[in-house]
Parts: C-alpha cells; sequence; structure tokens
C-alpha cells in the first residue's frame, strides 16, 4: 500500500477555482470580548500554506482556533472554503496543541486516528473501505505501523504528536490547520508531514501551520507574523526581515544562502524558540 496517497480534496469538483481557502476582513480574534489580534486581513489561495509565526502568546493558537470555528470572531469577517468557520466540518482538518490526558486513557492510537474519519460517518456510524484505507495511509506515512494497536496514554511525547498528525492527514481535507506540529518529533518527521503537506497543496488543498521555526515559514507560501497585532504579512521572503523578526520575538536576523540566520539578540528581548 502506497503513502503516497491522494487528499480527497483533489477529486472535489464543487469548488470555485477563485475561491480562497481562508479569507479574513478586519478580524479580530480573542477570547470573549478579549481580543487578542485586531484587523486581520488575509487571503489564503487553494493550494497554498500559510505560517503563523510568533512568540508563545501572541495569537497564533487564538487565530487557528477562530478559523477552525472553535473560537467565534469578536469583530470583522473570516470565511473558511467560502463559508463560516465550522459550517463544513469534513472538509476541514484540524490539529490542536493541546490534547487532555483524559482523553487519551481509554484509546489505541488507531482509534483517535479513525476519529478523522467521524465527520463523514458521526459517532455511532460504520467505517468504510475508503475510511480505513484513509487511516492505514497515515499510519505508515507517520511511521505508526507495530505501535497503532498500543494505548495512546503508553506512547511518547513524540509518538502521541505523530499520532495527531496522522489524524488531520487521515481526514483527507481540503484545509489543514496544525497548531505547532513540529513540537517533540524528529526532522524525519517533520521531513514527512511538510512534504505530504506540500504534496497536498499541488492537489488544491490548503494548510495553516502556527509555528515558531523561522525556517519552516520561510518555506511556506504566506507567513503571517504576529505580535499581538499584525507585524508583517506576505510571502516569506518578503516579510521575514530583520526590522519584521525584532518587532515578532525581539531577534535580529537576515537570510544567507536562503536560509533565515539569527545575528544578534536586542538587550530585554527573549526568542521563545
Amino acid at each position: 500500500m502506497s503513502t503516497e496517497f491522494q487528499p480527497q480534496g483533489a477529486d472535489l469538483p464543487s469548488a470555485p477555482a477563485l475561491e480562497a481557502a481562508v479569507r479574513t476582513r478586519s478580524l479580530c480574534v480573542g477570547h470573549g470580548k478579549l481580543g487578542v489580534v485586531a484587523d486581520i486581513d488575509i487571503s489564503l489561495p487553494r493550494g497554498s500554506i500559510l505560517a503563523l509565526v510568533g512568540s508563545n502568546g501572541s495569537g497564533k493558537t487564538t487565530l487557528l482556533k477562530t478559523m477552525a470555528g472553535l473560537l467565534p470572531p469578536i469583530s470583522g469577517e473570516i470565511e473558511v472554503l467560502g463559508a463560516r468557520p465550522l459550517s463544513q466540518p469534513g472538509r476541514v482538518a484540524y490539529m490542536g496543541q493541546f490534547h487532555p490526558t483524559s482523553f487519551m486513557l481509554p484509546l489505541r492510537a488507531i482509534d483517535v486516528i479513525r476519529m478523522a474519519r467521524f465527520a463523514s460517518h458521526g459517532l455511532v456510524g460504520r467505517l468504510g473501505a475508503e475510511d480505513e484505507e484513509a487511516v492505514r495511509e497515515a499510519i505508515e506515512l507517520l511511521s505508526l505501523s507495530g505501535i497503532e494497536n498500543r494505548p495512546l496514554n503508553s506512547l511518547s511525547g513524540g509518538q502521541r504528536q505523530r499520532v495527531f498528525i496522522a489524524q488531520a492527514i487521515a481526514r483527507r481535507a481540503e484545509l489543514i490547520l496544525l497548531d505547532e506540529p513540529a513540537t517533540n518529533i524528529d526532522a524525519a518527521s517533520r521531513a514527512t508531514y511538510r512534504g505530504y503537506l506540500r504534496r497536498a497543496a499541488e492537489a488544491g488543498v490548503a494548510s495553516v501551520i502556527a509555528t515558531h521555526d523561522i525556517e519552516e515559514a520561510a518555506a511556506c507560501d504566506q507567513t503571517l507574523l504576529l505580535a499581538h497585532r499584525v507585524v508583517a504579512y506576505g510571502r516569506g521572503e518578503e516579510v521575514l526581515t530583520a526590522e519584521a523578526l525584532l518587532s515578532t520575538f525581539g531577534v535580529v536576523g537576515r537570510y544567507r544562502e536562503g536560509k533565515i540566520v539569527i545575528v544578534e539578540r536586542e538587550h530585554g528581548h527573549e526568542c521563545e524558540e
């Protein structure tokens, strides 16, 4: 069985060619009435990858949850695949940053990955051959074969992270939202999910990644720098400048041979990598 499977989005003919995967206008996100980031104006085309970059507490997770429909916008407008967030759960995959221990206890890794297919069948619906194929391919892609039947709480932090990435991939969604997917996993696993997202983009799937990793952001099609405000938005090579990194992290940086290099830290600031 090949792990180079095609996302479901590649076969969906109904989406208008010019429909943005995510579009916002004067969007303010936050918790309750407390705004975290305001004046967010982005348009993410289908088949593109957007990096949300900033330190802890900068608004990355809040914005990602708003895209997923888990938090309502405070003001402004947001469309996800041409509709309001959470109105089309089968078309969007979301991997959060935190997973409650109580959620993990009774479940095997494969049970968690199978949950990706519930959006199409409900909690009591039977999974079909296509569902099981999507689950199996995600397991193989993230090198989880051999441990998929182990209880989730018996796995290491890196193994659990790969399980949740596999769950997002098994959804075969048209929009993939990942919050700090590189946490606790090795370089090979990071290369695996990044390679998958790029192949999925070629099939028309859009992705949004919340990350601290400047080099990961530079490889994405768009970058949004956040520091409780929008610092910069655009192509990575245009917005990942020394001035923008200083405003975002308190770090001065520059490109060197196609890579972002930290040059120095400003006194009184810390970069939360």
